[in-house]
C-alpha cells in the first residue's frame, strides 16, 4: 500500500466512523461537514465553525486542544461536533497537515479517542 492509498483509507475510515456515530447518537443520516455546520454544533459554547476556521488558519493543534479540553462526552451534540472536526481534518491534504505539525494518523487517533471516551467503540467495531 503506498502513501496515497493509506491516506485514502484513513479518510474513508474516518468518514465511516462519523456516519456511524451520527446514525447511532443522533438517529440521523450524516451527509457532509459543510451540511452539518449549518446545524450550529458547539463544544462548551465554542461553535464548530470557529474551530474549523482555526484549522484553516493552521491552528490545528490549538483548535484540537480547545475541543478536547472542554468536550462533554455525554453530550451527543458535542460528540457530533468533535466527529465533524476530525472529518474536516481528514479532508485536508497531507502537505497542509504537515506544514501545521499534524498528520492523517493524528486525525484517526483523535477520532478514535472521542469514540473510546464516549463509549461507542463497540458500536464502531460491530459495524466494521
Amino acid at each position: 500500500m503506498n502513501f496515497e492509498d493509506e491516506k485514502d483509507y484513513i479518510m474513508r475510515k474516518i468518514k465511516e466512523m462519523a456516519r456511524i456515530l451520527f446514525s447511532f447518537m443522533l438517529g440521523k443520516k450524516y451527509y457532509s461537514v459543510e451540511e452539518e455546520i449549518k446545524n450550529g454544533y458547539e463544544v462548551s459554547g465554542k461553535k464548530l465553525d470557529e474551530l474549523l476556521k482555526m484549522t484553516d488558519q493552521g491552528e490545528i493543534n490549538e483548535a484540537e486542544n480547545i475541543l478536547l479540553e472542554s468536550i462533554d462526552y455525554s453530550n451527543k451534540n458535542e460528540l457530533a461536533a468533535a466527529a465533524l472536526f476530525y472529518q474536516y481534518l481528514s479532508e485536508k491534504n497531507e502537505d497542509f497537515l504537515q506544514k501545521n505539525n499534524y498528520s492523517c494518523e493524528e486525525v484517526l487517533d483523535g477520532m478514535n479517542h472521542i469514540i473510546e471516551k464516549s463509549g461507542y467503540r463497540s458500536v464502531i467495531k460491530a459495524m466494521e
